[in-house]
């Protein structure tokens, strides 16, 4: 788990100097700062979702994975858990919250959460890290995400830096279990994972980041699980995973 500590530092890290900086750097700059983020976040899920090879596994991997994302209400429990956080670490000296505030705290916890969360780096360094103790490749993520972590708390202040939660138990759950992912995970399956996974950060972009329309991300992260339950099953069925 050495990767995923270092991953968690390094959000920590680059929050705590966002916020300390956020009162000193002008509104505009961070509203541009941000909407970049949201640009980059963007381009980089049309590349993930470009490694598809059957678009259709996709778009049943997110219908499927929406309905199970709404029926155990997902993103409800993230934003709970963010006003759970905001209200034990955030008040201010008079022991009140404006709306604005909560509302901004919520925003930056699951914006920056759904952001580190949602990648192939994330699962396969954490594999990696896992199975040989090799980090690289959370490193080279958590160096991306210290200046992410920088950007977001700057304009969405703290709340950002609890993002730090779900990675620890996220990648940290992957490593332990990583021989046993890797036994079952073939590069096809990883591939439509990955591509759902673009279409996953292209919703945050849109939602979180350049604010263009509210979209329920948090509800579509089954879908990352059942892309490779799809493979999986037309594989065992014999049908054509890839489209001619």
């Amino acid at each position: 788990m050495t990767g995923t500590i270092i991953n968690v530092v390094a959000i920590l890290l680059g929050s705590a100097l966002g916020t300390f900086l956020g009162g000193k750097i002008p509104e505009k700059l961070k509203q541009t700062v941000v909407s970049g983020m949201g640009l980059f976040t963007f381009a980089l899920g049309i590349q993930m979702f470009l490694k598809t090879g059957n678009a259709l596994i996709v778009l049943g991997s997110l219908v499927i994975g929406a309905l199970l994302g709404e029926w155990w209400k997902i993103e409800d429990l993230l934003s709970q858990l963010g006003g759970w956080l905001e209200q034990r670490f955030n008040h201010a000296g008079n022991g009140e919250q404006t709306a604005h505030q909560r509302e901004r705290f919520i925003r930056g916890f699951l914006t920056a959460s759904l952001v580190f969360v949602v990648g192939p780096v994330a699962i396969l360094g954490a594999i990696q890290d896992g199975i040989s103790g090799d980090y690289r490749l959370l490193a080279v993520k958590s160096v991306l995400d210290g200046f992410a972590s920088l950007a977001f708390s700057s304009s969405l202040g703290i709340g950002v830096a609890f993002s730090a939660l779900p990675i620890l138990v996220y990648q940290g759950a992957i490593s332990l279990l990583a021989s046993q992912v890797q036994a079952i995970t073939t590069p096809t399956m990883m591939n439509e994972m990955t591509a759902t996974g673009g279409i996953l950060l292209m919703g945050i972009a849109i939602s979180g980041l350049l604010e263009i329309k509210k979209i329920r991300t948090g509800n579509f992260l089954p879908a990352l699980i059942i892309a490779p339950l799809i493979v999986a099953l037309l594989t065992l069925l014999g049908a054509p995973v890839s489209l001619p």
